[in-house]
């Protein structure tokens, strides 16, 4: 999302830009998400969410989110809804594809199949390939919950050319899914997510519970906390509870999904369910360190002469907590851009 809005907002303001995309595809993950672009209510309410970020860089997405989605409408990107669900944030959710295909009539020229390379580029270049979830999830020994391209070519690229890194290397989004043998591919990233572990009693796989923490609306915390315990734990639901809503149905509708993709459900002595469950990575949040105008840092402070990072290339802007990458993509590809043409 953050090299396509780059792109269609430098076209706009007179550049000529190329988009390289590795993939055989528009869209990245964003194609695969739900389509809900968001910003915390305040500054003040991001900072508690994500209180280890950057507040210059969580500034820069409250200020301008409002403005950018309208900008998108105008693209002729499809409104799904034009608020969220959630009374902390504010924002829209559009349709993926629509919203993809926008963007892409927009863009110019984009080459697909192909990433950019040192000695590939000349002219600035802006790093957009989506963090390094698939390298993450590699390492960690967990399932992936994003697009096969982003392993981590943009962090590669701009530590090769001396840029800093932020904190939270090792953190990430993602969601709770169902274990193996479960099979759930693109098509399940968004309804199968079991979204309910502050209902359940949560179990590593040696029966130790693990804390849920009441404040985790997002449950970001608990899915990183099971893949601290090797990455795969059991959901426990009371029958009481298997009418609550989750954002994708109630929580029996949940694990039916989970069931029908093969998962592992077990009813306990007890009467209650246990659902098998892994954590999935989808973003990565530590990434490159740039400032508010999208230029790429070294260890210095000082920024790298043509050189750009937008969405979750970048890191520091939802350090410790969570916020949304759409918003973060979309927000620093047109700072990026309008930085270009300045």
């Amino acid at each position: 999302m953050a090299g396509l809005c780059a792109a269609v907002r430098a076209r706009e303001l007179g550049l000529a830009s190329t988009v390289l995309e590795k993939g055989n595809r528009a869209g990245g993950s964003m194609l695969l998400s739900s389509g809900v672009v968001w910003r915390y209510r305040s500054l003040e309410e991001f900072r508690r969410q994500c209180p280890d970020g950057d507040p210059k860089l969580q500034g820069a997405i409250v200020e301008r989110l409002d403005d950018a989605l309208d900008w998108l409408e105008s693209l002729g990107a499809p409104v799904m809804s034009a608020q969220t669900a959630n009374p902390l944030t504010v924002g829209r959710r559009f349709d993926p594809r629509g919203l993809t295909e926008a963007l892409l009539r927009a863009a110019g020229d984009v080459s697909f199949g192909r990433s950019a390379v040192p000695g590939d580029v000349t002219g600035p270049l802006l790093l957009a390939t989506g963090g390094f979830p698939v390298s993450l999830a590699r390492e960690h020994g967990l399932a992936l919950r994003a697009n096969l391209w982003s392993a981590g070519d943009g962090l590669a690229h701009g530590v090769a050319h001396g840029a800093d890194t932020t904190r939270g290397m090792d953190e990430f989004y993602g969601r709770v899914m169902p274990a193996p043998p479960a099979r759930w591919g693109e098509a399940e990233y968004v309804d199968h997510a079991q979204l309910y572990g502050r209902f359940a009693t949560v179990l590593d796989e040696e029966g130790d519970e693990i804390p849920v923490d009441p404040e985790d609306w997002s449950e970001n915390g608990l899915v990183q906390a099971i893949a601290r315990r090797g990455g795969q734990a059991w959901y426990v639901v009371s029958p009481d509870d298997l009418g609550r809503p989750t954002p994708y149905g109630t929580i029996a509708e949940a694990i039916e999904r989970a069931r029908t993709a093969g998962g592992t459900i077990v009813e306990r002595v007890d009467g209650r369910l246990a659902v098998h469950v892994a954590a999935a990575v989808t973003h990565t949040i530590g990434g490159l360190r740039i400032d508010e105008r999208a230029r790429v840092l070294d260890a210095g402070g000082k920024p790298i002469e043509g050189l750009y990072a937008a969405g979750v290339d970048a890191g520091g802007w939802s350090t410790g907590g969570y916020a949304s990458g759409l918003a973060a993509a979309l927000v620093l590809g047109l700072a990026a851009a309008e930085e270009l043409a300045s």
